[in-house]
């Protein structure tokens, strides 16, 4: 007997409902196996998959000569793939222009099509952009979510109890990631499913994005490079240095950021921002970006790392843990209208996480894996930077929050900082 799979409830499903009702088409973007379509086929009410292989050609066809036929349908009406027929942009454009209203389609696909030129409309006014991620904690249900960003900058939080992960159960979570699809398999399937990911992107991906043939096995060693330097601010040349001590063929410099370019359209690296703060006394900021994966699982798999690898060398295990806790921290900025970034200084004081809001709150947040004398040092932190911030020129911090991978309780601090392990988070 066939079983369903059942929906597990997104943060991204209230925040198409939203853009719905104020726009036209919504494009969903991220990276594949994220749950694009899923999540849109919740709210469609018609659906048209532009890449069913019994239909593909007559879809193209279409496309190109009638593609308004494309669009007939019961609204929101997604269209999956679309960036298989670019032309579908400026014929959404006038399509909704001539409806005028809202929520009428809805676009998904892995990327950016490759070939803008023949689009004569940038969108604004008509389009909106959804950007998801994979599963946060909180989505696939190892969160329990007893504690909410929200109730951070509303200053609500009350003490609360976690989920009790244990530090084998976290090292699986960070080396399974966050994968809709990997949710029901055995953990041993689970771990496989992320290899398979970058496998992908080694060999197909990374060229069809802009249609520029390039090399699988430069691509693995670039990703394990990247995955040595998650959460540092690692130049350019720095990489480069780094694949010439490892090389089995040279690349310039040119070469790797076009490399890097294309990882970040098809959704596999997203860096992080600097943060640059009004502060009391004149301070260099460092304003390089900080390199992340957009899951912790990529990270791993470009290493050939699994659980048992991480909790044998826990200084390791922490750069992971801080990759998965920084997408779910994104997850969550999302949901609230914010963004995160880093802070480093020309003194080395770094701060892992801001947590910024449009209308200016923000909080600061150090990220441990546990145990009192990292979350005693993540308090130490964010007390000198909070106390470094001019505020007569922007708001004080809203929270000082110490997001940690093991903990049985949420609480505050005597001295007003916040620990929250990860198992008790949501936005």
């Amino acid at each position: 007997m066939e079983t369903s799979v059942v929906y597990k409830p997104r943060i991204a499903d209230r925040m198409l409902q939203e853009q719905l009702a104020a726009s036209g088409v919504v494009l969903i973007q991220g990276p594949k196996w994220c749950g694009k379509t899923t999540t849109a086929e919740q709210q469609a009410k018609s659906v048209l998959y532009m890449d069913d292989p019994k239909m593909r050609k007559t879809n193209l066809l279409l496309a190109e000569s009638d593609p308004e036929i494309l669009f007939q349908g019961d609204t929101p009406r997604l269209i999956d793939e679309w960036q298989l027929a670019p032309k579908l942009w400026d014929a959404a454009r006038f399509e909704v222009s001539r409806r005028r209203l809202p929520g009428q389609l809805i676009f998904t696909g892995l990327s950016v099509p490759p070939d803008m030129s023949e689009l004569t409309h940038s969108g604004t006014g008509r389009f909106a952009w959804l950007t998801m991620s994979p599963m946060s904690l909180w989505e696939s249900g190892e969160s329990t979510g007893n504690v909410s960003l929200n109730a951070l900058f509303q200053e609500s939080m009350t003490a609360a109890i976690a989920r009790d992960i244990s530090l084998t159960e976290l090292a699986f979570l960070t080396c399974r990631g966050g994968w809709p699809g990997s949710l029901d398999l055995s953990p041993k399937a689970a771990l496989r499913q992320a290899i398979n990911y970058v496998d992908a992107v080694a060999n197909n991906d990374i060229s069809r994005v802009d249609g520029v043939n390039r090399s699988s096995e430069f691509t693995r060693r670039l990703l394990r490079s990247y995955a040595r330097h998650q959460g540092g601010q690692a130049s350019i040349s720095t990489i480069y240095e780094d694949l010439e001590r490892n090389k089995t063929g040279s690349m310039s410099e040119d070469t790797i950021t076009s490399y890097i370019v294309a990882l970040k359209k098809i959704f596999v690296i997203e860096d992080m921002p600097a943060w640059s703060p009004n502060l009391r006394s004149k301070t260099a900021i460092r304003t390089s970006d900080t390199r992340y994966f957009i899951d912790s699982s990529m990270a791993t798999a470009a290493l050939g790392l699994g659980p048992e690898d991480l909790i044998r060398d826990l200084n390791t295990f922490g750069l992971f843990f801080e990759t998965m806790a920084i997408r779910d921290l994104r997850v969550y900025a999302d949901a609230l209208d914010g963004q995160i970034y880093h802070y480093r200084d020309k003194n080395g004081l770094e701060c892992d996480a801001v947590l910024h809001l449009r209308n200016g709150n923000f909080g600061l947040i150090e990220i441990k894996l546990g145990g009192d004398s990292l979350i005693e040092s993540g308090a130490s932190t964010l007390k000198r930077l909070s106390e470094k911030i001019d505020t007569t020129k922007m708001k004080s911090p809203s929270f000082l929050m110490i997001l940690t991978g093991l903990g049985q309780y949420a609480y505050r601090r005597d001295d007003g900082v916040y620990v929250v392990p990860i198992g008790c988070l949501k936005d």
